[in-house]
């Protein structure tokens, strides 16, 4: 250690410890839905930080009385894929799917709009700003496969990867339309306080541990034991083997981005009550995420898992002894990783012209 430099002791290290392993559970949850959605979709979902800051933002926004202009963003969105829809129906009406097109593109969103006007400037429960923080993230994200990806599914990964970029910009763009440059905090799901020994506890960590363990249980049912989870677990091993066995991929794209922006919109919820974000602080986030997902190579659940909570405490540390390096000592993380995947991988010849 430097002389003059911060001396380490057994309470710092529990609080360090503490805040690393809080952080790391988060970062947990938007690795492992990165690794969900490019397994389905083969999309490097970028714009998942949005969806951390769109969750927390319109969770704080809500929780002051006021409306979210995601609320009327999911209702636009709605809209164009309605016309997305219409066009491709264009050549064989079906009055079923466009019933349902009906009923998704349009009630859906607008019934929730509906929902954010009618308990908008009231003193709701916490958790029914909750539930309506996640309606209105899970449409803007299922909108935005709709709108976004369905229609060049079947791109090479670079295409794809360009899209998600331009849809990371247009949100951020959004985003800063809507909450404006000022950051926002939200109410604490709880205001409990454990104390063990030297270590303090908040309700809030707890509640980051007990959601992320919930919703990993929740995802390991879902995958193994429910029609639809078998049919996602299926596209992401072999997309054209799933659709020889009728299995719709687009119907699998657009659920793997609804779990996504919904498990993102948690993440957001957890954290806006522990620290100020703001309309670009999501791409920070799920960039500490990607890394995780980068480490678990894009298909390890339990890897991912593992990586985001050295992330977190890497974190924590780095913020303790070098708080001004911090973000790059945590994104440098992937270099080795990628260096050795790079010295692991076989040798492929160029095409000769």
């Amino acid at each position: 250690m430097l002389e003059g430099g911060p001396a380490l002791n057994t309470t710092i290290l529990l609080f360090l410890l503490q805040d690393g392993i809080t952080n790391g559970a988060v970062y947990a949850l938007l690795g492992l839905a990165m690794v969900l959605v490019f397994a389905v979709t083969r999309v490097i979902l970028i714009p998942q930080g949005e969806f951390v800051a769109y969750g927390a933002l319109t969770y704080a926004t809500l929780a002051t009385g006021q409306i979210p202009g995601t609320a009327m963003l999911a209702v636009v969105m709605g809209l164009v894929a309605f016309a997305f829809d219409l066009f491709a129906a264009r050549k064989a009406f079906r009055p079923k799917v466009i019933l349902r097109a009906v009923a998704v593109d349009i009630v859906f969103p607008v019934v929730v709009l509906a929902l954010t006007w009618g308990l908008a400037g009231r003193t709701n429960a916490i958790p029914v700003n909750i539930a309506l923080s996640l309606l209105i993230v899970a449409a803007i994200g299922l909108f935005l496969y709709r709108i976004a990806f369905q229609p060049i599914a079947h791109t090479s990964v670079l295409v794809l990867l360009i899209a998600s970029v331009g849809a990371h910009l247009a949100l951020e763009g959004f985003g800063l339309i809507f909450f404006g440059a000022e950051g926002l905090r939200g109410p604490a799901i709880s205001n409990a306080m454990i104390t063990i020994g030297q270590l303090q506890i908040t309700g809030q960590s707890l509640a980051v541990y007990g959601i992320t363990i919930a919703l990993i249980v929740a995802l390991w049912l879902f995958f193994d034991f429910t029609l639809y989870g078998k049919a996602l677990r299926a596209t992401a091993v072999n997309r054209l083997g799933a659709r020889l066995v009728g299995i719709r991929t687009s119907l699998s794209g657009q659920m793997a981005f609804l779990l996504a922006s919904v498990i993102g919109a948690i993440s957001g919820i957890l954290i806006v009550p522990i620290t100020t974000l703001y309309y670009d602080t999501g791409f920070i986030v799920g960039l500490k995420g990607f890394v995780a997902a980068i480490i678990g190579g894009l298909i390890s659940y339990p890897i991912t898992a593992a990586a985001a909570i050295v992330v977190g405490l890497v974190e924590a540390f780095s913020s303790f002894y070098a708080s001004n390096y911090k973000e790059v000592i945590v994104f440098t993380l992937i270099i080795p990783v990628l260096v050795l995947r790079s010295l692991a991988a076989p040798d492929v010849e160029e095409e000769k012209e």
